[in-house]
C-alpha cells in the first residue's frame, strides 16, 4: 500500500540545500518552496529517510515527514491552498 507524505525541509547551507532538493525530486513532486508531496511504498518511505539522512547536518537543518494516509484515499483532501492550485497529479517512481 502506498501513502502520501508531505515533506517539508530547513537546509542552512546552499550547497547541502541543492542536494536535498535533487534529491527529494527523485521522490516526489514540489509544491513549494521547499515542501514536496510524495506517494511512497513502505520501503520508498524508508529509502527516503536513509538518504535524507545521510545529507542533512543535524544540528542546523531540520526535515519534516509527514504521513497524510492513503494516497487512494482523501489524503490531497487534507491539504488546504490558498492562491495557486497546483497539485501533482501522477505519482512518481523512486530514482536511486
Amino acid at each position: 500500500m502506498r501513502n502520501k507524505y508531505m515533506v517539508a525541509y530547513d537546509i542552512a547551507n546552499p550547497t547541502r540545500l541543492r542536494k536535498v532538493f535533487q534529491a527529494m525530486r527523485g521522490f516526489g513532486d514540489p509544491i513549494q518552496l521547499s515542501i514536496f508531496l510524495c506517494d511512497l511504498s513502505a520501503t520508498e518511505r524508508v529509502l527516503l529517510s536513509i538518504k535524507l539522512n545521510e545529507l542533512i547536518h543535524h544540528r542546523e537543518d531540520r526535515v519534516l515527514i509527514v504521513n497524510l494516509g492513503p494516497s487512494t484515499g482523501s489524503s490531497t483532501d487534507r491539504i488546504d491552498i490558498m492562491g495557486r492550485q497546483e497539485l501533482p497529479e501522477t505519482p512518481r517512481a523512486v530514482i536511486i
